[in-house]
């Protein structure tokens, strides 16, 4: 018996796909056909596949060609499945070739021609056409930018921004001249804007029928919050918040084990999020890191706090620094943040069975460690971060409003729970300020 193996994502199972597999099939008796995994295909840069793995395996089952299903899930699975099985042909795509000569040493290798004019990335291109306008006067819109060019279908064609020498010289080509014309424009928007701006903004846009990420705090006034939800949801359109770190990989695992006991209950959350700011004409500390700092907390631990601020004034009166203290029947969480202070930018997740170690820049989350009493128990996870999560939170987005259905990452209690955070440091409900 001849023995075939190949690889692929098969998202969005295509004739192109189905050609290869046969002609893959043709090779030998019996085929094994690897679908690669989710998180691995992150790791190859496939960041907006359509279709989670189970939905892909069961469309290659559907053709009735594979003999045999596996899931690729790590680098060099390839010889380990050569072996494993037995393969006597690897085979593959002609646009990989000689990228796999390596494993002629454990098998014969075929590349095959693929079918001309077909591809996943082509249909998803065209089954998501989204026009997106960039709004805010801050340099991070850059970023913004860069990541969405990784992202099929979408297309950033307006910016309106009153600070123009912050922008690269790409979108300062896309300039408009007010928020109205802007919103004429596009059919979704990403705002960066001040968030005492976010509330009117984010109105404006539903009620044109755009459909509108925006960079937490929402608002910084829970009712505001609820409110625009609901307009979205009453005219079918997503909203949803920007907290890039909620959409890393890493993240969500770490949250997934958390939930499912690995440290036991979870007794006390402490996030710290820093930075020595030079510009200070961008957003205040406690809206910049506060929301970030927030978001592991409220996830898994709930909204039902009591809670305190202590913050630090310069003496320009500039809010640098902010220790916010929560305390329930059943456990404590802390959250410091700054602009003007720095401290070790670190999440620590403590249990009943042991705790989380996750190291700075915790934010940008691609590596934790699980840690125990018994030392020898300790587990390390790694994962692979592109663009800070910037471009996995655009995707979202995007497959949301394919879809007409919220994806968010973060829950809708977190998002009012942040608004509702922000409102009492505002307003000082029980508050203390020190100034320096």
């Amino acid at each position: 018996m001849t023995k075939v193996i190949t690889y692929g994502t098969y998202d969005l199972l295509h004739y192109g796909h189905i050609r290869l597999l046969e002609r893959a099939k043709a090779l030998g008796d019996y085929l094994i056909v690897g679908v690669t995994a989710d998180d691995f295909d992150k790791t190859r840069g496939k960041i907006n596949v359509q279709q989670p793995l189970m939905e892909r395996i069961e469309a290659v089952k559907a053709t009735g060609l594979a003999d045999e299903i596996i899931v690729e899930e790590y680098e060099g699975q390839k010889i380990d499945d050569i072996r494993k099985y037995d393969v006597d042909i690897f085979t593959v795509g002609s646009d990989w070739v000689g990228k796999f000569d390596y494993l002629k040493e454990y098998c014969k290798v075929v590349y095959l021609d693929r079918t001309e004019g077909v591809s996943s990335s082509e249909i998803r291109e065209e089954k998501r056409q989204i026009k997106l306008g960039l709004v805010g006067d801050s340099t991070f819109l850059n970023k913004v930018f860069a990541e969405s060019q990784y992202v099929n279908g979408i297309h950033v064609n307006a910016v309106y921004t009153s600070k123009a020498e912050r922008m690269n010289e790409q979108l300062k080509g896309l300039m408009v001249n007010d928020y109205e014309q802007l919103l004429e424009n596009v059919d979704a928007v990403y705002l960066r804007s001040l968030p005492e701006l976010h509330y009117r903004q984010i109105r404006q846009a539903l009620e044109r029928g755009k459909n509108v990420l925006c960079e937490s705090p929402l608002t910084l006034d829970e009712e505001q919050t609820t409110e625009l939800f609901s307009i979205a949801e009453e005219k079918k359109l997503i909203l949803m918040e920007a907290i890039k770190t909620a959409y890393s990989t890493a993240f969500s695992r770490l949250l997934l084990l958390v939930k499912a006991g690995k440290i036991g209950k979870v007794i006390s959350v402490d996030a710290t999020c820093t930075s020595l700011k030079k510009d200070r004409t961008d957003w205040p500390g406690i809206y910049e890191w506060g929301p970030t700092a927030l978001l592991p907390i409220f996830e898994l631990l709930g909204s039902d706090f009591d809670e305190r601020t202590i913050l630090f004034q310069d003496q320009e009166h500039t809010d640098i620094f902010a220790k916010i203290e929560f305390a329930s029947k059943s456990a404590v969480a802390s959250a410091k943040v700054g602009d003007g202070v720095k401290s070790e930018g670190e999440l620590i997740i403590s249990g009943t069975k042991g705790y989380v170690y996750i190291p700075a820049p915790w934010w940008k989350t691609d590596y934790f460690e699980l840690r125990y009493e018994d030392q020898s128990e300790n587990r390390r996870y790694f994962y692979q971060l592109d663009g800070e999560g910037i471009r996995y939170e655009l995707v979202a987005f995007a497959r949301a409003v394919e879809r007409g259905k919220a994806i968010s990452n973060i829950k809708l209690q977190t998002t009012k729970k942040i608004s509702g955070t922000m409102q009492k440091i505002i307003k000082r409900e029980n508050c203390m300020v020190i100034r320096k």
